[in-house]
Order: C-alpha cells, then structure tokens, then sequence
C-alpha cells in the first residue's frame, strides 16, 4: 500500500493487545499512520498505543497541509475531519476503509487535556 501523502510505502505493524491483535501502516518516508475504520478507536486505550507514533510531530506538521488525498484502499477522495472531542485535530477520513493521521497526531489524539475534557462537557452542558 501506498502512502496518501507522500506516495511512499506503508509497512505494516501487526501489534498484540489485550483484546486480540491491530494491524496498522505507518509509512515509511513521512511516518503517517492508517487505521482500519474503528482501530483508532479501539486502540486509543490500548497501553501500547503510546508507543505506535514514532514520527516527528513537526514532519507531521508539514505534511498536513497537504489536504486534497485519496484512500489507500478504494482510491476515493477522503474527507477532512475535525476530531470532534479535540477540535484542533484534522485527519482524513474514509468513510468506508479509515483514517489517515500524519506523524504526531496519533498521540494528540490519544492524550485529550483536561481542558479539553472541561470544554466538551460544557459543550454537552449548551446542547452542542
């Protein structure tokens, strides 16, 4: 598989956790990260998934502006998708196969602040 941003090539990690085993690419030139739609999710709980977003934020903050890409696995184009929990997060999103988060994101994604934790339950408090 070939990597949505870059067009380098995605190795794919088979990773053992409780609850049965995740398979993720991470591309080897810009270290981006695919899940399969719903492994994010499931692994963002996971203890090993601390050690799953090796890249460099800061490579990964370039390769965000890159923003009109196609899915790795249909080669439809993928939506731009604000995490609704932490909204400074943009990835791309397939709404049949997954996502696709450049380096570092991963790791903001699976560490939500207390004060973003504080502003969704106000959100939830206004109904929005």
């Amino acid at each position: 598989m070939k990597c949505p941003k870059c067009d380098g090539n995605m190795k794919e990690r088979k990773l053992h956790i409780l609850h049965g085993k995740i398979n993720l690419d991470q591309c080897e030139r810009c270290e981006g990260l695919w899940f399969d739609k719903g492994e994010a999710e499931t692994f963002k709980e996971e203890w090993r998934s601390d050690f799953v977003d090796s890249g460099s934020p800061n490579v990964g903050k370039q390769y965000n502006e890159i923003r009109d890409i196609n899915c790795p696995r249909c080669g439809k184009a993928m939506e731009q998708i604000n995490d609704p929990k932490q909204r400074h997060i943009q990835y791309e999103a397939c709404a049949e196969h997954g996502i696709f988060m450049d380096a570092g994101e991963y790791t903001d994604y699976k560490y939500e602040t207390l004060v973003e934790k504080f502003q969704n339950v106000i959100a939830k408090v206004r109904g929005k």
